[in-house]
């Protein structure tokens, strides 16, 4: 929660701040107008001191709605990101690698949980969100909307798609709302393990036989280009970087991010003994980062316009299996009333 001092040197009490705020001033232009200004101020305060905000303290209707669209779009990524690599469980080649992708598809169930939770901590209702999702009215990451060709795109998954996740994901564990924040701190641990099994099972396929070598240097051909678009487009087309930044809530530009993660997979994809698919890549002494070639922006904006190669099959998948599920919600809400009132009578 922002600290009494950030309230009061904004001139407002804390306590006035946090509680008599709550459902009456969620924004610049909501509440008493004397009080908004200090608000504000006292927002602007905790921000710029790297105090977290917490559910329960004023913030402006802006920094609220970006959070729920946000991690909105983190969440539904996180189950909708299920899909490709389920594909595999059945077939997978051992029972080693089966039991490490079942654990792996749970972890990102686990990880939309967190977020939803996330979410309804700034009022937003989860059924809300899933009800956006299912209707288009709410992404989710471009890079889940390309097929699993073989068993070589779980490990390229793995490596590429969660280490570009990771570089992503790692500063927002220092992210200005509280429960995002300390969310993300599990959730990068577990990445972090995703994309370990990644890079071993891809290193296994190249050190194997050849047509195992080709294996994984076909998947890493395809998944190179679409992990870079992972992080949003170029800093002069993103509208919504700059603020985000300036609250706190994201810590790097899209670009920046691009860059930390090239130069983090070139040394790595000579360790694996795969080529990435850039004849424009190579390091830039001057720059200190590796120069990278131009990606193909319009093969994004049409995937994120929902003509991706999976796009249909993805949402569609997501809604029956929200719509088969709706009776064991029901029954979960069911059983938990019956304890709550069994325990209500027996406290009474």
């Amino acid at each position: 929660m922002a600290t009494a001092a950030a309230h009061q040197a904004a001139g407002t009490p804390a306590a006035h701040a946090t509680s008599d705020a709550i459902g009456t001033a969620s924004g610049p232009d909501s509440g008493p107008d004397s009080g908004t200004a200090a608000y504000q101020a006292a927002f602007d305060t905790a921000v710029a001191a790297e105090e977290r905000i917490e559910p329960r303290d004023w913030m402006p209707d802006a920094y609220r709605a970006t959070l729920v669209r946000q991690i909105a779009q983190h969440a539904h990524s996180e189950i909708i990101g299920m899909q490709p690599e389920a594909n595999w469980i059945t077939r997978a080649p051992s029972l080693r690698r089966k039991a490490i992708l079942m654990a792996k598809v749970q972890d990102e169930a686990g990880h939309g949980l967190y977020l939803y939770s996330a979410a309804e901590t700034l009022g937003t209702g989860r059924d809300e969100l899933l009800d956006k999702l299912h209707s288009g009215r709410q992404k989710y990451s471009s890079i889940f909307n390309y097929p699993t060709l073989t068993w070589a795109d779980v490990g390229a998954i793995g490596w590429l798609v969660d280490g570009a996740a990771i570089t992503n994901q790692v500063p927002l564990c220092r992210c200005s709302y509280g429960p995002y924040a300390r969310a993300m701190v599990r959730i990068c641990k577990e990445e972090s393990f995703h994309q370990r099994q990644g890079y071993e099972l891809l290193l296994a396929l190249s050190r194997g036989t050849d047509a195992q070598h080709a294996m994984a240097q076909d998947a890493v051909d395809r998944w190179w280009w679409p992990s870079l678009m992972m992080f949003g487009p170029p800093d002069d087309e993103s509208s919504h970087s700059a603020q985000s930044m300036e609250w706190k809530i994201k810590r790097h530009s899209n670009d920046e991010l691009r860059q930390r993660f090239v130069d983090i997979c070139v040394p790595q994809a000579e360790s694996l003994g795969l080529a990435l698919p850039d004849p424009d890549l190579r390091w830039n002494e001057e720059r200190g980062h590796h120069d990278f070639g131009a990606i193909d922006w319009t093969e994004f904006w049409e995937v994120l316009k929902g003509n991706g190669p999976c796009n249909e099959q993805r949402i569609t998948q997501r809604r029956r299996a929200h719509d088969e599920g709706a009776w064991v919600r029901e029954a979960a809400a069911a059983h938990a009333a019956k304890h709550s009132g069994a325990s209500g009578k027996a406290t009474a």
